[in-house]
Order: C-alpha cells, then structure tokens, then sequence
C-alpha cells in the first residue's frame, strides 16, 4: 500500500469510499450516520489529503490546523480493505507530517461507543481529552448543530505533548 498526497480528481471517489465506509453503522442500529453525506468536496480542498493507494485509493484521510494540533477532519478505509493496519498507517503518517510542522498531536472526534470508533482509536493510543480547547469545542459544537448526539462523542488525542 501506498500513501501519497490525494490528488483533486480523486477527491469524488474519496467521497465514495467515505459512503461505503458508513455502511456499518446502517448494521448497528445508526442508519442517519449510514445516508449522511461526505466532506464537501470543498473541505477536501482546505484540507491536507493522503490516500493508501493500491494503485488506486482505497482509503484516505483529511486533517487541518486546530490549536497546534493536526485535528483528523475524516478518516476512511472501504470495507473491502478493512482491518488490514490501512486506518492505523495513515494516522502515524498523518502524525509525522504534524511532527515535522512542530504540531503537538493529532485530536480527532468519533462516536464514544462504537467499537470501530474510540475503541479502536484508544488501542492505537489515543486517549481522550480532559478540557477541549477552543477549536476542538468548536468541532464539537458543529458536529451537534448538524444533529449529532454530544454526549455519544468523544474528542480524542495522541502524542508527545499531551492534551488540549
């Protein structure tokens, strides 16, 4: 597997992977997160894009800037390549790419209790963040005004310099 920068013509099939990643929320009883729709293809744009590449993308993930942190905007593998390390490796490029630009960390937020959510992430050594910090209540308070339940999230971070 590859990883490489997206390119902006791959940025509709992101899209794509992003849906097909939704689909096992369909299975546990979270249908509204299964039918909603992916980063804006603008999103994608202000973000910094890598893809896992085999040759084509079969997974990527989106971080911007928030509090000197790099925040994981969205992350997705299509079940197709699914619990093979690809989430995992993206992540620990991502979190380079932040070293190297003297960022602290990464942050991300995710479901609280769903097990490919912070489960996953925690065994990967996230831990979750006592006091979130402006930018990260402002995720927060933005993913709740587009319906997502508050207290079913969870902000997360991992790396050498703590919390946020």
């Amino acid at each position: 597997m590859h990883l490489r920068p997206a390119r902006p013509d791959e940025f509709p099939l992101l899209q794509a992977i992003e849906v097909a990643s939704g689909e096992p929320f369909r299975a546990i009883g979270m249908p509204e997160i299964a039918d909603d729709d992916p980063l804006p293809l603008a999103a994608l744009e202000h973000a910094h894009v890598w893809v896992a590449a085999d040759p084509d993308p079969v997974a990527w993930v989106a971080a911007v800037e928030v509090d000197g942190y790099a925040h994981v905007e969205q992350i997705s593998v299509h079940p197709d390549h699914a619990r093979r390390g690809i989430g995992a490796a993206l992540l620990d490029h991502v979190e380079t790419w932040a070293t190297a630009r003297g960022l602290a960390g990464l942050t991300l937020t995710t479901f609280r209790d769903v097990p490919w959510n912070a489960p996953y992430y925690e065994r990967l050594g996230f831990r979750e963040v006592g006091d979130p910090s402006p930018g990260l209540a402002a995720i927060v308070a933005a993913e709740a005004a587009r319906g997502l339940d508050p207290t079913a999230r969870i902000c997360l971070v991992r790396g050498p310099r703590g919390g946020v």
